[in-house]
């Protein structure tokens, strides 16, 4: 199963709402999810972006891939960071 870190459209007409979950690559933009991590309000001045960092770390971990627009929120929070320094962390340990 393909996993990917995707926002999911939720609000009212032109006042859209995005939540961050996990979902199956196969399913539809609004369609079943496997976790919600968090969500970003681009209405609000500044928009706001809350994610669960230790969710968010766990599916990377395990291999999920973030879309574009997540990967930029993710980057914007510095989770994205965390995770990359985790990542080249673990590499040494097993070149070394």
């Amino acid at each position: 199963m393909a996993v990917r870190i995707r926002l999911r459209r939720m609000g009212a007409k032109k006042a859209p709402f995005y939540r961050l979950v996990v979902a199956d690559s196969r399913m539809p933009r609004d369609g079943r999810f496997v976790e919600s991590i968090g969500y970003y309000n681009p209405t609000r001045e500044p928009a706001v972006i809350e994610v669960d960092e230790e969710k968010a770390l766990t599916w990377l971990s395990r291999g999920a891939q973030p879309s574009e627009t997540a990967l930029k929120l993710l980057k914007k929070v510095g989770i994205w960071e965390k995770f990359t320094e985790k990542k080249a962390k673990g590499q040494e340990v097993t070149q070394g």
